[in-house]
């Protein structure tokens, strides 16, 4: 066999069998197959695309190319959630807790953010003391007796994707659907869950621009998981602005907080409670999506929820006193208001250039291994739909930065004024089983 043939044959627009996958795969792992010849198959892709087959045998092989999570030992029905990334995507603080609440076990994977958009390790390191390096015994152990947890991704988790990856971001092959299928579905299960709930983001701020690719994205992650074996349930949510008012680290934990209180913005509490609970139906909690949502619903309202995330602050090393305290998470030292320069209303706010404008604050990473400030970042005060006023705030800086221009100008022209009045979108546009 040789990667020559197989590149010629997907070049040719036929399709790949399961050995010549895994030869590939194992060429690029060991070096036999050089990054010309990788990148060459990916271009093929790229025009060719893959079949449904294909995909499954794909992300099976990048699988298979490092560490397999075995969450046996945890008892219960696993349920993981994947978002694709967004700007204010504070979810999964949100629904760890509340899926935990239902009695199913969240053992949760993530990662670290990357040019515009958070990541959830982040985030929860804004918390004092707060861990995510845990052993998998302290993992194991957490989940099967508070029935949550949550940790950094390993190093030798799917490393074929890895590779992959870095080619496709310098050969313009990464908006190709089955590979990014492909590489969210490996990571999730290399993690090890018995099932998968996907928040696929449309809009300006999301990685997929327009409804009918967020669909097919969906669709094929969907699809990838039954062919593995895995009830997959995708989310399309909206990302045509930042999902609630804060976008940053420590604001965006004060802002999840305020979810699990009961005083969250729409929005969010719908998202968050229209992905919780079909964690909880997928773990076998509940038989419907009404009755999940209506029990979790009355969990935030007794205080469980927030009661539960002081829980697992504390038992990940944190100090849960920052839930009822709030300014114990990181402060910015410069808070810069942008106001209005007529009346109207806020007709669109670019949640892509948000995020942008809130890594120029310090509360992101241009590359993967920049420092980032857990104070900085954005607070909307305005949101599509809401009318202003000349000279109202519409939102709000917060950077240890003296250099704040960039990101000043940035947010600003993030927001369209006009003088008619936006209706509100819908938060969820399509449940995929």
């Amino acid at each position: 066999m040789r990667a020559y043939d197989i590149i010629l044959k997907k070049r040719n627009g036929h399709e790949l069998t399961e050995e010549e996958i895994n030869f590939f795969i194992k060429g690029i792992m060991d070096g036999s197959i050089p990054d010309y010849q990788a990148s060459a198959l990916l271009m093929a892709i790229y025009f060719r695309g893959l079949s449904k087959k294909e995909t499954a045998q794909l992300t099976m092989s990048m699988v298979n190319s490092g560490d397999v999570l075995d969450l046996s030992s945890i008892d219960g029905i696993k349920v993981d959630k994947h978002s694709t990334g967004g700007v204010g995507d504070k979810i999964s603080l949100i629904v760890i807790p509340l899926v935990a609440s239902a009695g199913v076990p969240v053992a949760k994977i993530s990662g670290r953010g990357l040019g515009h958009t958070g990541g959830t390790i982040d985030k929860l390191e804004s918390i004092s003391g707060f861990s995510t390096d845990l052993s998998k015994e302290t993992f194991f152990n957490n989940v099967n007796t508070y029935k949550m947890a949550i940790a950094g991704q390993t190093a030798n988790l799917t490393p074929a994707d890895k590779k992959l990856y870095a080619l496709r971001d310098v050969t313009a092959t990464v908006d190709s659907i089955p590979l990014i299928a492909s590489s969210i579905m490996s990571k999730k299960i290399a993690s090890g869950a018995d099932c998968i709930v996907l928040d696929v983001k449309v809009g300006s701020g999301a990685f997929m621009k327009n409804m009918d690719e967020a669909i097919q994205l969906a669709e094929t992650m969907v699809k990838i998981g039954k062919a593995l074996n895995k009830k997959t349930i995708a989310i399309v949510s909206d990302m045509d602005q930042p999902l609630g008012h804060e976008v940053g680290n420590a604001n965006e934990v004060k802002e999840a907080i305020d979810v699990l209180k009961g005083n969250g913005s729409e929005d969010e509490t719908c998202v968050a409670l229209t992905i919780a609970s079909y964690m909880t139906v997928l773990g076998g909690a509940f038989d419907t999506f009404d009755k999940a949502y209506t029990y979790l619903e009355k969990v935030i309202c007794s205080g469980e929820a927030i009661d539960n995330f002081k829980k697992l602050i504390s038992i990940q090393g944190g100090d849960p006193k920052v839930v009822d305290n709030p300014h114990m998470l990181p402060q910015a030292k410069n808070h810069i208001e942008i106001k209005s320069d007529m009346d109207g209303y806020i007709n669109s706010i670019n949640a892509e250039n948000i995020g942008v404008a809130a890594m120029l604050l310090g509360a992101g990473r241009r590359r993967k291994n920049d420092p980032i400030d857990h104070a900085a970042g954005i607070t909307l005060v305005k949101k599509v739909g809401q009318q202003v006023k000349k000279g109202d705030t519409i939102c709000i800086l917060h950077t240890n930065m003296n250099n704040w221009n960039d990101a000043y100008h940035t947010a600003k022209n993030s927001f369209k004024i006009g003088d008619y009045q936006v209706k509100q979108t819908n938060y969820i546009h399509k449940i995929i089983q």
